[in-house]
């Protein structure tokens, strides 16, 4: 599926943008082994960029996510996509001092990306000064939509079942969760209970506006519900936020990973095409005071006589 097959046809879309894309940006992080690499894309033209920090699912890295990226860019927003230690092409072992803490050091990476504007900016032929830093979204898949929650104000609970530290960032202004893990405790498997402790969030005080994607047929091997799990960063979290639940969507809700991802189980162009349209307009009309594209979005999507999903909001 090309930009050009996704492109057409939404209302107050505008017609695509060529994109530049520069990788690897070398970000230096003193105290987590590795600086930080991440690759930024942009569209050509365009001042006043609003930004999207995007966080991978496990193992992936700067590289995946075109399908969503490429549409992003290419209709208006900078997207920079930092290369978690989890990821594969790093190969960091199972039992290197920082791997129990790899889920904070992610939390770390978005964060670090927001301090170092100015050297994302320069390190990209002609996109100094077009950067918009009063207008910056999270988004992520899987572990990448935990990591992006941490800044819209979810939490840890510690052992004690308490609320642990605060991670959220004020520069943050809106988010999108696609297939988020949901609660913890008593709804995960003995496996994910036994080595994935930091899988124990709590969304009480997720109070940034956020759109939570889950896909209806997205069976986790880490939970013992069902796939609602993945609706919990929207039910169990104040008001603000809608859900986006796709019919048939499994776990890459359609091939977001990538164009020719093997790891896709329930690819689909349609469902892929869907998502680029209403994630972008989400965050357009989050970002911006007055938008209407969500509203228009939402409102194609569920007249549709065939509807690939359903949307709530509160």
């Amino acid at each position: 599926m090309t930009e050009s097959m996704t492109a057409a046809a939404e209302p107050g879309l505008g017609e695509p943008t060529p994109v530049v894309s520069v990788k690897p940006v070398v970000l230096p992080a003193p105290g987590r082994g590795e600086d930080l690499r991440v690759r930024v894309s942009a569209p050509v033209s365009g001042r006043e960029l609003p930004i999207i920090v995007f966080s991978h699912g496990y193992g992936w890295s700067l590289e995946g996510y075109g399908p969503l990226v490429d549409f992003w860019t290419a209709h208006g927003f900078a997207v920079i996509q930092p290369t978690h230690l989890d990821s594969r092409t790093l190969n960091i072992p199972p039992d290197d001092p920082r791997t129990p803490l790899i889920w904070r050091f992610r939390v770390e990476d978005l964060k670090r990306v927001i301090d170092e504007l100015d050297l994302v900016e320069a390190a990209v032929p002609g996109l100094a000064g077009r950067l918009d830093r009063s207008r910056v979204a999270v988004a992520g898949h899987s572990w990448g939509g935990q990591t992006a929650s941490m800044l819209l104000g979810a939490r840890i609970l510690d052992s004690d079942g308490r609320p642990g530290e605060d991670l959220s960032d004020p520069r943050v202004k809106a988010g999108v969760l696609l297939s988020t893990p949901g609660l913890g405790g008593d709804d995960l498997t003995p496996f994910a209970v036994e080595n994935l402790p930091f899988m124990d969030p709590d969304f009480a005080d997720m109070t940034t506006p956020a759109l939570v994607v889950a896909g209806d047929k997205d069976d986790s091997p880490l939970t013992v519900r069902g796939p609602d799990w993945f609706a919990d960063p929207y039910s169990a979290s104040p008001g603000g936020k809608s859900l986006l639940t796709l019919f048939g969507g499994e776990h890459s809700l359609g091939g977001i990973p990538g164009y020719t991802v093997t790891e896709t189980t329930d690819e689909s162009p349609e469902r892929v095409a869907a998502l680029q349209r209403l994630t972008w307009a989400y965050l357009r009309s989050a970002l911006y005071s007055g938008d209407t594209a969500w509203d228009e979005a939402r409102a194609a999507f569920t007249a549709s006589p065939d509807p690939l999903g359903s949307i709530e909001s509160k």
